[in-house]
């Protein structure tokens, strides 16, 4: 195979990679969310799409690292959300806001 025949498939190749990996935020909501939360649909928790709609990037970030002392005045009864001080850097609660702030609908903005 000539030089310039594997130029392309390289290129493929990276390109393949960098389209297939998935964003770190995706990746912290599988982890740590998806059992109570889903992007557009409500489940046990509100959906993600419901919640950039509604909060700030801190009440989001406040209400993941202490739900306990946040629920009242974000308008809930009571949280059954455990914390998640302890679990994610603050890199990774960027990471998970962003994510969630990605489903704010385009009216809200």
């Amino acid at each position: 195979m000539c030089f310039s025949k594997k130029i392309p498939l390289v290129l493929m190749f990276f390109l393949t990679l960098s389209f297939a990996q998935e964003p770190e935020g995706e990746k912290i909501f599988k982890q740590y969310c998806w059992g109570c939360h889903h992007q557009t649909s409500v489940a046990f928790g509100p959906s993600f799409e419901e919640i950039a709609n509604k909060r700030t990037v801190g009440e989001i970030q406040g209400h993941i690292i202490a739900p306990k002392s946040t629920y009242k005045q974000l308008g809930h009864k009571r949280s059954v959300m455990p914390s998640f001080k302890d679990e994610l850097s603050q890199n990774d609660l960027n990471e998970i806001t962003n994510f969630i702030m990605s489903f704010k609908s385009k009216e809200a903005k």
